[in-house]
């Protein structure tokens, strides 16, 4: 046995995880609600914006216990992939949003409305997931949880096609195409982001089962 096992891991780094997942989710119900329910777009669009800083905030303790942490949980390269990847999710949910009012949109299309309830569940089932962490035992668990967000990825992948290909056909509106193109593809590419942080822990998982 290693001497250095005797010492317990910094396990504050659960935390920061699991508040950053938090983050992004609640970042996924507010941009949902406002497609869904399209009034008072500033001060939800404001808060949105919060909840980034929040993210930012969330990346910038967990790297500071990084640095002065001597036995982490994980290797530091899988700490700072991880808590980055869940802050890109909350960065481009927060560019979705900011997209809304610099386009002064005024009725959301169907498609974001999907786009951004498939994020929802994604950022959900990160939130799900990420308390498995804290137990070895729970590890193998966490794949159940990244081929569904995998899935959802796709499905995404999916709408974002057909809207665009519909937004094509109509042909009578070439900058309503360019707006809802660069909001669509703002929020499928935050249900990427929520790959990235899938890929992440299933590599932690498998590389510490």
């Amino acid at each position: 046995m290693s001497p250095f096992q005797i010492f317990p891991a910094e396990r504050g780094f659960y935390h920061w995880f699991e508040e950053g997942a938090n983050t992004a989710r609640d970042a996924a119900r507010l941009l949902a609600s406002l497609l869904h329910e399209f009034h008072d777009v500033e001060g939800r669009v404001l808060q949105i914006t919060e909840l980034e800083h929040q993210g930012d905030f969330v990346v910038h303790e967990t790297l500071n216990l990084l640095s002065r942490t001597f036995i982490t949980p994980f290797e530091g390269d899988e700490i700072r992939a991880l808590v980055s990847a869940i802050d890109d999710v909350t960065d481009w949910i927060e560019d979705a949003a900011d997209a809304l009012l610099l386009y002064d949109i005024k009725e959301p299309i169907p498609e974001a409305q999907t786009l951004a309830t498939l994020l929802l569940r994604a950022t959900e089932l990160m939130v799900e997931a990420m308390p498995l962490l804290r137990e070895k035992k729970d590890l193998p668990r966490i794949r159940a949880y990244t081929v569904e967000i995998n899935r959802l990825e796709n499905e995404a992948d999916r709408v974002l096609r057909g809207a665009l290909a519909r937004l094509v056909r109509q042909r009578d509106d070439w900058f309503e195409f360019q707006r809802w193109k660069e909001i669509l593809e703002k929020i499928e590419e935050a249900t990427d982001k929520c790959e990235d942080v899938a890929d992440v822990l299933e590599a932690v998982a498998a590389q510490n089962a």
